[in-house]
């Protein structure tokens, strides 16, 4: 049975390059890995704690994925020095559950330049008992690269770093279930 990872993409924009990461590093797993995009980030409502005993049906779905995943990806830009509004939000339907309880999580940043929104998602992470998989979570030097998603893909240098995180992944994730 595959390894199977859902990876969530922390912008709405239509261009994203982490969308667009996400989408090449699909393209890049092995066999042995699947690699399920979430496409439901711009139906969860904004997180109200007064549904939280009757949630949407879009929040359940966001749930029962998570559960169902091995690891989750999370790739998601930086705006004015943090975290995207819609990333928080989602996390944040996620609290009252133990659906990240000792969960692993990779982080890809497609910008080295996003240190706050990285450290500040990292911490939410830290903060619901999630699992950070070091050695698989990387930085890409995507942004200003001018690629798309096949660029990515032929670009050598990008194409490695997302094969490696991707084998980093499977073996912090083995260790773990030994």
């Amino acid at each position: 049975m595959p390894m199977r990872i859902l990876a969530i993409c922390g912008s709405l924009r239509a261009a994203s390059l982490n969308a667009m990461l996400i989408r090449a590093l699909s393209r890049l797993a092995p066999p042995d890995i699947s690699i399920q995009v979430y496409e439901g980030m711009a139906t969860l409502p904004l997180f109200n704690p007064d549904l939280d005993l009757s949630p949407p049906a879009s929040v359940l779905s966001l749930k029962e994925q998570i559960a169902a995943a091995d690891i989750i990806l999370i790739a998601s830009p930086e705006y004015a020095h943090g975290m995207t509004g819609v990333i928080k939000n989602a996390l944040d339907w996620t609290v009252s559950s133990d659906v990240f309880v000792y969960k692993p999580v990779v982080v890809l940043n497609a910008s080295p330049r996003a240190r706050h929104a990285d450290a500040a998602l990292r911490e939410v992470l830290s903060v619901m008992s999630a699992r950070i998989l070091e050695t698989a979570s990387v930085q890409v030097p995507v942004i200003g690269a001018r690629l798309d998603e096949d660029g990515m893909i032929s670009h050598p240098e990008i194409a490695e770093i997302l094969k490696a995180a991707l084998a980093n992944a499977r073996a912090e994730w083995q260790t773990l279930q030994s």
